[in-house]
């Protein structure tokens, strides 16, 4: 599991999470919520009885929504990883890290 935390480009050595700058960190958080109300749609329409084909559909939408928000995230750190390798490989996120986030995704 990857753990990131909020903090600006001036985060301390210490830190041990991704710093994600406070865009992307809302672009996520923006997508998460779309993802949450579509899987709580998804249990609506099973309990009214929807159409297999809709509830598909609408499992199928939240799934693709999911792997773009994790796709944004592996982004964000191959570019935190790229513009500081020495302080991403001491927060423990070097390069191969990455890359093996963005396959699990794939």
């Amino acid at each position: 599991m990857l753990y990131t935390e909020t903090m600006s480009h001036t985060s301390s050595p210490e830190s041990h999470g991704i710093d994600l700058d406070d865009v992307t960190l809302t672009d996520l958080q923006r997508r998460l919520r779309r993802v949450e109300g579509q899987v709580r749609g998804v249990q609506q329409m099973l309990s009214a009885h929807r159409d297999c084909r809709d509830v598909v559909t609408q499992i199928a939408a939240a799934n693709k929504a999911l792997e773009q928000a994790g796709f944004v995230l592996v982004a964000a750190g191959l570019t935190w990883c790229l513009e500081d390798p020495r302080r991403s490989a001491a927060a423990g996120y070097d390069i191969g890290d990455v890359q093996k986030m963005f396959l699990k995704l794939a």
